[in-house]
């Protein structure tokens, strides 16, 4: 089985070393499978925006193209930033 590091706030991280009879690579690890479940159920459009909810699809319905092709664009360099960052093993 592969290990992972994951990093997460001091406060939650002061909270879980409360509670040391949980086994938390259990509970990240059920948490990951249910999401990766959920993504893999999903796949259209509407079914992403069904699943982030109504709220989110009247904001993002209020957003001009202009202002979605600026947010795209800015997107996609931070994640291009983010990915050339990665260190390699």
């Amino acid at each position: 089985m592969a290990n992972i590091t994951l990093s997460i706030p001091d406060e939650i991280y002061r909270k879980m070393k409360k509670h040391p009879e949980i086994k938390w690579s259990e509970i990240a690890r059920k948490a990951i499978i249910e999401y990766l479940n959920r993504l893999e159920n999903i796949t259209t459009c509407g079914e992403i925006l069904k699943d982030l909810g109504r709220d989110f699809e009247e904001r993002l319905s209020k957003i001009s193209f202009e202002k979605a092709v600026e947010y795209y664009k800015g997107m996609r360099d931070k994640e291009w930033k983010r990915i050339s960052t990665i260190p390699t093993s």
